[in-house]
């Protein structure tokens, strides 16, 4: 005979190895399955909770499966609720064997003597119905909601139902009614169920919510009841009554008035009511009052009951329980856009949350602040974000710092504070500072001639004060500013000081030791040497009095083990053999178009500079809280420096190809003159020999400049190809390699190259029936897709994605991945390959994609592309497209 269940428990836990407790669970079963082949009857419900407690611990017990369809059987109340427990907890709807329950559960769902037992059979076939089960027995389930019906059995048959419309879905039909009707019991817990009930049927089906909207007066009326004390002491709660009810029709009421003014004005006043009347002192009240917001912000609101759900959230964020606090930090990120406004009155305290010790609450309350910022509020949050960079976490500042990088991009009230502020944030945090921030600063500086001085005067005192510890982007920067603009440095040509800055005495003699500082300190850094070498090399035509010096400085590296540094040292090196052109080879980079660059690289900038850059027609600048615009870039005035990129590349801008820019450029065409034939032949000397022009018809005639992503070289940055055979194309990243790029070595002479075509120029030569974008583009990848309507069906669009490899190395382990709103479907195919083999490897892939909205909302998706570069660091980029044409 086997032992009581007590007696079983206590050897269990007497055991000390998982042996020990194996063999007692082994003897055991084999007690109970004697047992039960004995059936015997007295002790088959004390068999079976024996059965169940092994069952917890984890051992098989099917045998006894059986046992408990005989207890269901009986006719006593014990020996169902052992039966149904058993029922519950030994079997799932997956197995056959339930099949044969189904009978007895329909008996007693129908039982007129003991109600409990009814509650029983619900109660299990709300746990483990399977969908035969709930077409079976729905009617039944159906019936014990009526009125007629105690309320014992009406909550549960109520949440019966749920279990059978989750099941099968199409008998939602026989339950709408019957959810409206118990909102009008007297029971609350009966009300909860109803209330439930009608919750998963709008889940299940959104539809209904029409029907269900005349009840908006009730849940008002109940909700209202509710906050009147004393009502129901039986389920009051820290002196709130009922909160599980209360939270259950908030989140009912928010559903039913989405997108329904009339329903919305209806809740209004109760609504108000909940969250000035609820206190925040305890977890249900504040439960209550996060629903309540949920709900207020989620409906058609007014202003005055949306700045008090906000007010609420302000609250919690001054509350000591990080749990509430990251709650209102995620639902302020979530109502921002409805009413930026009401949450910038709490900037002050989600600022402090950015300082929060808990790391989660940190980056929540930073992301918060991103989308609180506009030009309004841009210095001081800046500051702000600044002074917490300097102390904040290491593993923190990554993440702080391209928040704060890409805030003055997009904000910057004007050209000389975005300036100033990242040359702040180099100097804090200039290693997390990634290299597309810094090109595009560049970039600005080029075409902005009144901040060139101050921007060389401030990259100087930047690069002195940090010479020992400065970062790699600091460093490239500071070095190509000096070598660009070095001249502006002395008092006689830097021009007057901008107001505030202080002023600064420097001699021709202190800007070449700081390089000779730099090559000193940063000796085994490859790419800090090849930026202080072609600075050096741009210094003898701004620097006359230090030539001899800096031409030392620049043979010190003609034996070099680094080979770029060695090969640059000895082209710079020959350069001085031609005194007479060495000038035109060394003038200053020319001003890039500053809207095409922002455009094909997606990137952000500061506002135009006077006289230099304006706005573009591309779009304006997103305002948090000051204009609803969605552009992405402010872009320059493509007019104004359209005439720089399409200037005629000639001996001038030689040694541009070998600056750090990486880009080519120069002065106009000169006139044919002999002058200019003598500086050819130079130029073929210096050469050995290979032609560096076209005849000189062409050479004098203005051709559009060809430029590609690589760090062109002396051989391939010449005169351009002759008219007939060059097209304008759009620049395809030219600054790519500002910070640390390398000198392509001669594939063939440069008479004989055809230029390159980049992939924008293809992309846009597209027929307009299947019109091209470019979705993304950085670190050298480009993404184009083509656009394909659907003939019979305007709303889908069929997309071909093209992702193409422009850098000198492969990139592996490819991958993208697309997301499109919830009224939007995507079929997105596999890609055709993860490798993209170094210069042009392309990797398509085809998506299908199924607009609901088409003709009110256009297309827009995020992409998330990964891949491991050449040094095999992963890199993971996150994207925005919206840029698609009208009609998609």
């Amino acid at each position: 005979m086997s032992i009581r269940l007590r007696d079983l428990i206590k050897a269990v836990r007497a055991c000390k190895t998982a042996a020990e407790e194996r063999e007692v669970i082994a003897k055991e079963s084999a007690a109970l399955r004697e047992a039960f082949r004995e059936q015997d009857q007295s002790y088959r419900h004390r068999n079976v909770a024996k059965l169940m407690y092994i069952h917890m611990l984890g051992y098989h017990t099917h045998f006894g499966q059986m046992e408990t369809l005989k207890l269901i059987a009986g006719s006593g109340f014990p020996e169902k609720r052992m039966g149904y427990l058993g029922l519950m907890i030994l079997l799932d709807e997956r197995q056959e064997v339930l099949m044969l329950v189904t009978n007895s559960l329909k008996m007693d769902l129908n039982n007129q003597k003991n109600g409990y037992i009814v509650g029983l059979a619900l109660v299990a076939l709300g746990n483990i119905c399977s969908t035969e089960m709930a077409r079976d027995l729905a009617p039944d389930v159906e019936k014990l909601m009526d009125p007629a019906s105690p309320p014992y059995i009406r909550k549960k048959a109520a949440l019966c139902a749920i279990r059978v419309v989750k099941k099968v879905p199409e008998l939602l039909d026989q339950f709408v009614t019957k959810a409206a009707d118990l909102l009008n019991d007297r029971n609350q817990a009966v009300v909860l169920c109803g209330v439930t009930l009608m919750l998963q049927i709008l889940e299940l089906d959104g539809t209904l919510v029409d029907k269900y909207r005349p009840t908006v007066p009730s849940l008002c009326r109940i909700l209202r009841s509710l906050l009147q004390s004393g009502v129901s002491p039986e389920h009051d709660i820290g002196g709130i009554t009922n909160p599980f009810l209360q939270v259950k029709l908030l989140r009912l009421l928010r559903l039913l008035g989405r997108g329904h003014a009339e329903s919305s004005d209806a809740m209004s006043d109760i609504l108000a009511q909940v969250a000035s009347n609820i206190e925040a002192n305890r977890n249900a009240g504040n439960a209550i009052l996060y629903e309540c917001v949920q709900t207020i912000m989620g409906i058609e609101s007014i202003g005055g009951l949306r700045v008090l759900a906000i007010n609420i959230l302000g609250r919690f964020l001054s509350n000591k329980d990080n749990n509430i606090r990251y709650v209102a930090l995620n639902t302020l990120a979530k109502v921002v856009s409805v009413d930026t406004q009401a949450v910038q009155r709490h900037r002050a305290t989600i600022v402090e949350c950015v300082k929060d010790a808990d790391v989660s609450i940190r980056r929540r309350a930073l992301e918060l602040v991103y989308s609180l910022v506009n030009e309004g509020n841009i210095r001081t949050l800046t500051k702000e974000l600044l002074d917490y960079l300097a102390v904040s976490d290491t593993e923190f500042k990554p993440d702080l710092t391209a928040k704060i990088c890409m805030l003055i991009q997009r904000f910057a009230p004007d050209r000389r504070w975005y300036l100033d502020q990242l040359l702040a944030v180099m100097i804090q945090a200039g290693a997390y500072v990634k290299d597309e921030v810094a090109r595009t600063m560049l970039v600005h500086l080029t075409s902005t001639p009144d901040l060139q001085a101050y921007a060389t005067r401030a990259f100087y005192r930047a690069l002195v004060s940090n010479v020992d510890g400065a970062a790699p982007t600091l460093l490239r920067a500071a070095v190509w500013v000096i070598g660009e603009y070095g001249e502006m440095l002395l008092p006689s040509m830097g021009g007057p000081l901008l107001e505030g800055e202080a002023p600064m005495a420097v001699s021709d003699a202190e800007v070449v030791s700081l390089l000779e500082t730099v090559l000193r300190r940063h000796r085994s850094e490859p790419v800090a040497v090849e930026h202080v070498l072609t600075a050096a090399m741009k210094l003898t035509a701004r620097l006359p009095a230090q030539v001899a010096r800096l031409k030392t400085l620049i043979a010190r590296f003609t034996t070099s083990a680094q080979l770029e540094g060695q090969t640059r040292s000895c082209e710079y090196g020959k350069i001085f053999g031609h005194e007479r052109i060495r000038p035109q080879l060394l003038e200053r980079m020319p001003a890039l178009d500053e809207a095409e660059y922002l455009r094909t690289n997606n990137l952000e900038g500061p506002p135009s500079a006077p006289g230099s850059a304006a706005p573009s027609s591309g779009g304006a600048r997103r305002a948090n809280g000051a204009s609803s615009g969605g552009a992405l870039v402010t872009a320059a005035n493509t007019a104004a420096s359209a005439s720089a990129a399409t200037k005629a590349h000639t001996g001038s801008d030689l040694i541009a190809g070998l600056d750090v820019l990486g880009v080519g450029g120069g002065g106009g065409v000169p006139a044919a003159s002999k002058t200019l034939v003598d500086d050819l032949h130079q130029l073929d000397a210096l050469l050995d020999g290979v032609p560096a022009a076209a005849p000189l018809a062409a050479a004098v005639a203005p051709a559009p400049p060809v430029v590609t992503d690589d760090l062109l070289n002396l051989l391939d940055v010449g005169l351009g190809p002759s008219p007939a055979a060059a097209t304008p194309t759009p620049i395809a990243d030219p600054m790519a390699s500002i910070l640390g790029g390398t000198l392509t070595p001669m594939a063939a002479p440069a008479a004989a190259v055809a230029p390159p075509v980049p992939l924008v120029a293809t992309a846009t030569a597209a027929s307009p029936s299947a019109p091209t974008i470019v979705a993304w583009q950085q670190h050298g990848l480009i993404v184009t897709f083509t656009l394909v309507k659907h003939p019979a069906n305007p709303a889908c669009t069929d997309i071909l994605a093209i992702t193409t490899n422009n850098n000198p190395t492969d990139i592996t382990d490819f991958t993208m991945q697309v997301a499109v709103p919830k009224f939007m479907q995507i079929k997105l195919e596999p890609a055709s390959g993860s490798l993209l083999t170094a210069r042009g490897g392309a990797v398509t892939q085809k998506m299908v994609i199924n607009n609901t909205q088409h003709g009110v909302k256009p297309l827009v998706m995020r992409l998330r592309i990964i891949f491991n570069s050449a040094s095999g660091q992963s890199v993971e980029e996150l994207a925005e497209v919206a840029n698609f044409p009208p009609g998609f």
